[in-house]
């Protein structure tokens, strides 16, 4: 039977630790690097997602990027755009960050609790860039085969 929880790490920050200042918007905001430790066979594509679960807008999205191809490490610092052609056509949407990463940078002297999650998908999604997370969690909905989140902190 498959393992449909998710190993990974993301480069620098331990679950429930504080994020590296460079991973943030008061550093050089740029995307950490993810290594997946059990990734499914069944794999197509994967999907990334940062939200702050500390902002009044519930699940307030800093990120969303799917159709990485399948593959047992994402680099770090990947570029601003719709498409990324470094990983073979994979789709920035809309959230905080508008088609690029968007790093924790609550207000001054506020911790906020934030999430990454990696899913994995048996497909590839057929979607917009323009497209905010709550469309493309859908489409994907029935398609995720693994699922894994790590947690931080960011003042």
């Amino acid at each position: 039977m498959e393992n449909n929880v998710l190993e990974f790490e993301c480069v620098g920050l331990n679950n429930g630790g504080k994020f590296p200042i460079e991973n943030t918007g008061r550093g050089k905001d740029i995307s950490p690097e993810f290594i997946i430790q059990n990734l499914s066979t069944r794999a197509v594509t994967l999907m990334i997602t940062l939200e702050d679960l500390s902002h009044p807008i519930k699940g307030f999205t800093h990120w969303i990027i799917w159709n990485i191809p399948a593959r047992d490490r994402i680099t770090k610092a990947i570029p601003s755009g719709k498409s990324i052609s470094s990983l073979q056509g994979a789709v920035q949407g809309i959230g905080y960050g508008f088609h690029c990463y968007a790093g924790p940078k609550p207000p001054k002297g506020k911790s906020h609790k934030y999430c990454f999650t990696v899913y994995v998908l048996d497909c590839k999604l057929d979607l917009s860039p323009f497209s905010f997370k709550r469309k493309v969690l859908s489409k994907a909905n029935r398609h995720i085969i693994q699922e894994g989140k790590i947690y931080g902190y960011f003042e």
